[in-house]
Order: structure tokens, then C-alpha cells, then sequence
């Protein structure tokens, strides 16, 4: 299966942001760092200079790779016309087998993260959730069998 390049608008704007603050602030001070150290004689034994040139590395790989990320993403705005369906972006909430409610977002494999409850595209999760719409069952296989889910209420708006 391919996997979808797709993000929301703010998911967007923090990668961006990162690789500006990247290009425009971390790397001129690392560079001075290691200017700095570099003057200071051999360097050999410099860790100061060993480990600006390591650093410096790393800001240049994840440039690169922000750089070429940015350019293939695409996106996904909600649209009014989605309400009431599971779509890109949507915030859901689920009641499982036990009565127990889970709210997750559905976002772009970029901008997933745990802690807010954001979950990828590509998860099976959000697959099955994807089209489907308010007091819809839905099941997930899990590495225990599996799970099933009713659809309590979606919004492109933060649920709480």
C-alpha cells in the first residue's frame, strides 16, 4: 500500500518553521562554534570542534531532508462538505467493547504524535475510520485479535 504524503496546514507550518530556525538560527551559531574552536589550534583533540562538526552534520541532514520533505507534501484543508464523516484531519471519538471512550486526530505520518493522540494516515486504525460516519462500527485487527470500535462523534474542530 502506498503510503499518503499528506498534512494538515499546521502540521505544515511547524515543519517549516523548524527548517527555518534550522538554516537561519542553529546553524550560524554551530558554524561560529566551530570557527571558534578551529582557532583555538589542533584539532585533533578539539571536542568542542569534534562535536560542532558532528552537529553540523546533523542540521545538514535534517535541512536536506525538510527541504525535500516540504516539497512533496500535500495540504488537506477540512471542507465543509466533509461533516459527519471521517476524513483526513478529523478528530474522533470512539467507545470501545468496554464502554471506554479514545479521541484521536487523524493526521499526516509527519505530524503524528502519541502524547496529543494524533494518528497517522496509514494507521489501521485510521483506516478503518476513514468514510465512515457517526454510530458506524468499525473493527481494527490488532496483534490480539479484533478490536472493535463504535463511532461516537466527529468534528474538525478539538474535541474535548
Amino acid at each position: 500500500m502506498q503510503k499518503a504524503n499528506y498534512i494538515t496546514r499546521e502540521g505544515y507550518l511547524a515543519l517549516d518553521r523548524e527548517l527555518k530556525y534550522l538554516w537561519k538560527e542553529e546553524r550560524p551559531k554551530v558554524t561560529q562554534a566551530v570557527s571558534d574552536a578551529a582557532a583555538l589550534g589542533d584539532r585533533s583533540e578539539n571536542a568542542e570542534y569534534i562535536y560542532g562538526k558532528r552537529r553540523l552534520r546533523e542540521i545538514d541532514r535534517r535541512v536536506r531532508f525538510l527541504t525535500k520533505r516540504l516539497e512533496t507534501l500535500t495540504i488537506v484543508d477540512p471542507d465543509p462538505r466533509q461533516e459527519g464523516k471521517v476524513f483526513f484531519g478529523a478528530w474522533v471519538k470512539l467507545e470501545d467493547e468496554s464502554g471506554e471512550l479514545h479521541i484521536y486526530r487523524i493526521v499526516g505520518a509527519d505530524e503524528f504524535d502519541p502524547k496529543k493522540n494524533w494518528i497517522s494516515i496509514n494507521s489501521p486504525v485510521a483506516r478503518a475510520l476513514i468514510g465512515h460516519k457517526i454510530d458506524d462500527e468499525i473493527s481494527v485487527l490488532t496483534p490480539n485479535g479484533k478490536t472493535y470500535y463504535v463511532i461516537v462523534d466527529i468534528s474538525y474542530q478539538k474535541i474535548r
